[in-house]
């Protein structure tokens, strides 16, 4: 592995425990988090694109959703994506990331729940990472017709839609 492997690697560590300190004892949100983080790294691998962007947006895109509870009182998407990319990027800020980095990463994490103004192979990864994890949670109940129309629908990348094909599809 190279040098900047094993950086990308304590970085990533180094972001979990971060987002592990902000979530506290929200397990149901860590979880999320590393399983959103798991299926990144697993897409990432056949799709290419930035390991650094994809593995920090993957563990901190749901950043700001217990601000966004205490300002609003709900973890809606849309304040998500207003709450989490100023976290986000003060997490970021501590360690020796590019500026153009951590505006990659605040935009995905800015946009994760809309895709309104980015689609880079970076965000097109979280994007479907997210799904993966949310579709059996927020689609319990959807039977083969149903998840069949919203893997069809919702995936961006070839590998993403593999995976969701796999796991929802019953065929």
């Amino acid at each position: 592995m190279s040098m900047r492997g094993h950086v990308v690697t304590d970085l990533r560590d180094q972001l979990i425990d971060d987002m592990k300190r902000i979530f506290g004892r929200d397990g149901k949100r860590i979880e999320h988090a590393l399983a959103v983080l798991d299926y990144a790294e697993r897409i990432h691998s056949v799709e290419g694109g930035d390991s650094l962007i994809v593995k920090a947006a993957a563990i901190l895109h749901d950043i700001g959703i217990l601000e966004a509870e205490r300002k609003y009182g709900s973890s809606a998407g849309k304040y998500q994506e207003m709450e989490g990319p100023p976290i986000a990027e003060d997490i970021l800020k501590r360690y020796d990331i590019s500026v153009e980095a951590i505006d990659h990463i605040t935009r995905i994490i800015a946009n994760h729940h809309s895709a309104r103004d980015i689609d880079t192979i970076e965000f097109r990864i979280i994007w479907d990472a997210d799904w993966l994890v949310n579709i059996p949670a927020d689609f319990p109940d959807a039977d083969d017709e149903k998840r069949y129309k919203i893997v069809n629908k919702v995936f961006k990348t070839r590998e993403g839609y593999r995976i969701a094909k796999e796991l929802f599809i019953k065929s």
